[in-house]
């Protein structure tokens, strides 16, 4: 993709980043700021029904949004994977 795109975190989503351990937040963090050249990299999966996507990364996952119109992809919810599927 030659397309930058601009990622957003929303607070919620920061909140869940602030309370994950060092070693996996470097990772995610990592993650997150691929984002900005390809937004649906090897490894993310599409939600059913749903036009958000996920990334694994450990036991921690983070779910996303894209629009390809405005180029903007917005974290939504980050956390263990025990649980971030049940408030989505």
């Amino acid at each position: 993709m030659t397309a930058s795109y601009n990622v957003f975190v929303k607070k919620s989503a920061e909140k869940e980043l602030r309370q994950i351990p060092a070693r996996d937040l470097a990772k995610i963090v990592e993650k997150i700021k691929h984002l900005t050249q390809n937004p649906r990299p090897h490894g993310a999966e599409k939600m059913e029904g749903e036009n958000r996507y996920r990334i694994r990364q450990g036991d921690w996952r983070f779910i996303y949004s894209i629009d390809d119109v405005a180029k903007v992809v917005t974290v939504v919810k980050v956390g263990n994977r025990r649980e971030i599927y049940r408030q989505v």
